[in-house]
């Protein structure tokens, strides 16, 4: 369906979704008024700007010029995700998950796990560079917010799969055009 690479890229930063929508709802800022305005630390939003400038999603303002001007704007990519990305942060805050959906595995977790049941393995597979202990975390967070359903089947060995709850499909629902932009 997509590269997985650049989606899991995008999150890899918790701070990367907040920002690029931030720079889309104010045309630009400078470094300050995004510091302020989403509370994050310098050092944190010095990384996650770096990377997404890396990416091609940001650029610096080139140039001198008048002092409100904006230190920081959206690149052309940046620009046809931001509305995915809107979307998506309106759907995490509707349902109240924030503090776990913008964690480095959590949104790569829910498209993998797509419409259908998975078990562990296969989700590590589709997720190029998760670890056993990255994917573990995601998927008990993820259930804990009752957004994952886990499923052990009696068998010899016993077979655990993993599934999308209900709750989870407005969330998949606005991350496959972001998926698609990328």
């Amino acid at each position: 369906m997509v590269a997985l690479s650049r989606f899991i890229t995008l999150f890899h930063r918790q701070w990367a979704v907040r920002v690029l929508v931030e720079l889309q709802r104010s045309r630009g800022a400078k470094f300050v008024s995004l510091h302020n305005r989403l509370g994050v630390g310098r050092a944190t939003l010095r990384a996650t700007l770096d990377d997404l400038i890396a990416e091609g999603w940001v650029l610096r303002n080139p140039g001198h010029g008048h002092p409100m001007r904006p230190e920081y704007v959206l690149a052309a990519a940046g620009v046809q995700l931001a509305p995915c990305l809107g979307r998506l942060l309106g759907t995490v805050r509707r349902l109240e998950i924030e503090p776990i959906a913008f964690r480095k595995w959590t949104m790569p977790v829910t498209l993998a796990l797509g419409d259908a049941p998975h078990r562990f393995g296969e989700l590590r597979r589709q997720l190029p560079g998760i670890t056993p202990r990255a994917l573990t975390l995601s998927l008990k967070d993820l259930q804990g917010e009752r957004l994952v359903h886990r499923e052990v089947f009696d068998d010899y060995p016993p077979v655990t799969s993993y599934s999308l709850d209900r709750r989870a499909r407005p969330v998949y629902r606005a991350l496959v055009p972001l998926a698609r932009a990328l």
